[in-house]
């Protein structure tokens, strides 16, 4: 299952990555204006439309109601399951162990960079589901639920995080707007001395805690760039509850 919004430079790779695990591949677009609904269909995957409504949870568990398939499997457009992954992935197919869910580790890769501190960490995430098991939240940083244990699989997911700096500031522009009406909706307030705390608290844990320094100086700099994407969430919020207040 992958989410796309005109995705035409990595719709054909990831589902030809996708289709070395499953005959099944369903891409959920959200209004595509570019090529990639037409070469989604072209390399054999099955298209469906969902309207986007700021909320990625909204997305993935619409997917859910498009396939009858016993195990789900979800990919997004700059991700890729390395050779070791995916030889995993079939062993569970093959065992049909269906009270687990289990998580990947996920490496990135930006700006000619492989991360392995910092912002950028390899982390672990869970993505691959008995379909009936799962459930997710959160209009954005979803995550799924299921009561199921969660066990690793070797092997890991290849993220290519961004094309280049415009993309990044896209990206962070749509997710610090959709992290701060949820965090209003749930009731979280800020005050002006609160932006900045949380600002240089992120800055710390991920140069100090997570070594980011280690990454070299592009590790260094994705440290200073979370100091700004954690004060312009913040800023937003604080913003809508002043808004609120007039």
């Amino acid at each position: 299952m992958i989410l796309t919004k005109n995705e035409e430079d990595n719709v054909v790779a990831v589902v030809e990555n996708a289709k070395k695990c499953t005959d099944e591949v369903l891409i959920i677009d959200s209004g595509s204006t570019d090529k990639t609904v037409e070469l989604a269909k072209e390399h054999g995957a099955k298209v469906c439309f969902r309207a986007w409504t700021d909320d990625f949870a909204a997305q993935r568990n619409f997917a859910l109601e498009q396939t009858d398939a016993d195990w789900v499997l979800y990919l997004d457009a700059d991700e890729r399951l390395n050779d070791e992954l995916i030889a995993a992935v079939q062993k569970v197919l093959m065992e049909g162990s269906e009270d687990h869910q289990f998580s990947m580790e996920r490496k990135s890769v930006a700006f000619g960079t492989k991360f392995n501190h910092g912002v950028l960490k390899p982390d672990h995430v869970a993505r691959m589901f008995p379909r009936t098991s799962v459930k997710w939240v959160h209009k954005v940083h979803e995550h799924p639920e299921c009561d199921y244990p969660l066990q690793e699989l070797p092997g890991h997911i290849e993220h290519y995080t961004y094309k280049n700096w415009h993309h990044w500031e896209g990206k962070l522009c749509q997710y610090t707007t959709l992290w701060a009406e949820e965090a209003y909706k749930r009731g979280k307030r800020i005050s002006r001395s609160g932006i900045f705390l949380h600002s240089l608290g992120g800055f710390f844990k991920m140069f100090v805690s997570r070594a980011g320094f280690l990454d070299g100086w592009m590790g260094t700099y994705m440290c200073f760039n979370h100091f700004f994407y954690t004060m312009l969430k913040y800023l937003k919020l604080y913003e809508l509850q002043n808004q609120k207040k007039k």
